[in-house]
């Protein structure tokens, strides 16, 4: 196998940072997630769960990456501008805890923060099996907007 197909088969198994998590590496795989969710590509976003990883968003229960897919791309659709800060809580050795808030409008033009906590779980790969997310929105001003 060539050195390029290597790589890309660990970027396709693996998701370093890998459990066991420290502070600094459960705070890389925070900032990672960050990044992928602002590039609004529900491909990318995928990668990063286990083929058959479990999601609780809301009142929503999603299962495996065509889902995680086809729910990504309908809610960047309607939630246009979106801009997401993640922040650590805490972590165990497989398990990292966020807490986020995030801004988007809606068609109307509407501003709205979504106020949350996510509790995720990594397989040994470092990929997420399970996320639970709780989320409540607020409507707002434009002029109340915090994030960029």
């Amino acid at each position: 196998m060539s050195e390029v197909n290597k790589i890309r088969n660990i970027m396709e198994n693996q998701r370093p940072p890998l459990p066991p998590f420290t502070l600094e590496s459960a705070k890389q795989k925070i900032q990672m997630a960050e990044d992928a969710w602002n590039s609004q590509d529900p491909e990318r976003v995928s990668k990063a769960y286990t083929p058959d990883s479990e999601w609780r968003n809301r009142d929503r229960f999603i299962r495996g990456r065509e889902e995680i897919v086809a729910f990504l791309t309908e809610k960047w659709k309607k939630e246009i501008n979106y801009k997401l800060k993640k922040e650590y809580w805490a972590h165990t050795d497989n398990r990292i805890a966020v807490r986020f808030e995030y801004e988007y409008q809606n068609a109307a033009g509407q501003w709205f923060r979504a106020y949350g906590n996510e509790n995720w779980e990594f397989d040994e790969n470092g990929l997420m099996a399970k996320r639970f997310a709780s989320i409540n929105d607020l409507a707002i001003e434009e002029a109340d907007k915090k994030l960029a």
